[in-house]
């Protein structure tokens, strides 16, 4: 059965496009590689797709560049000429935007402002007016942004402050630790081994003082001079 002719169009599809461009490239590139084999000639294609990529075929023992100098030659003409006019043309025209770039930035420091006329000069006024409420309103935001920063650390301060006071309160209270929910304390000071001391004595339930017998724990603490 023979195969159908394609019709020459753009493939819609950009999957069906991106498979032929692959497999016709090939194919493209397998032709001038026999075609440099059997007539010892000079090839080279350079192919770029559709999304930028660059693919090229050069003849073994050459250059993309010795075939362009050969096809200049050949031709009577300087493509390099050509390219290097375009990239003066190119230079040219980024030195006239950064001239004037640099020329709004001084007029809107209130400089080279004598050849502007009073609609110019309305405009411009316009322009600095819009930018600097854009600048106030930032500028309050960036502030608004640090008070509520500044009240968080001022909050996590008192909150520090308080829990020390409590603290402090409950050291007051009991200074030497001595509270226990589990009976109850009582002190007295005497002298063991000649050197005061502070005898902290624990009360057993039902046994109020010292004097009731046994079931009582002793512990000493020395006075601070």
């Amino acid at each position: 059965m023979a195969r159908g002719k394609i019709q020459i169009k753009l493939i819609e599809n950009s999957t069906n496009r991106q498979v032929t461009y692959s497999k016709r490239r090939n194919g493209l590139f397998k032709k001038a590689n026999e075609l440099t084999v059997l007539c010892d000639a000079r090839v080279s294609i350079i192919m770029f797709s559709t999304t930028g990529k660059l693919h090229e075929f050069i003849s073994p023992s050459t250059t993309t560049k010795q075939v362009i100098d050969q096809y200049q030659k050949t031709l009577g003409i300087d493509i390099w000429n050509t390219h290097y006019e375009k990239m003066q043309e190119q230079l040219k025209q980024l030195k006239e935007v950064n001239r004037n770039l640099r020329k709004e930035i001084r007029r809107r420091m209130g400089d080279c402002l004598n050849d502007l006329s009073i609609e110019d000069l309305g405009a411009l006024e316009q322009e600095m007016e819009s930018s600097v409420t854009l600048i106030r309103d930032r500028k309050y935001r960036v502030l608004s942004n640090q008070i509520d920063t500044s009240r968080k650390k001022v909050r996590n301060v008192e909150e520090i402050h308080k829990n020390l006071l409590h603290e402090l309160e409950s050291l007051k209270e009991d200074p030497y630790g001595l509270v226990d929910n589990g009976g109850d304390y009582d002190t007295l000071i005497g002298y063991q081994n000649g050197s005061p001391r502070i005898f902290a004595l624990r009360l057993q339930p039902n046994h109020p003082s010292l004097h009731s017998g046994g079931g009582s724990d002793l512990t000493t603490y020395p006075l601070l001079d």
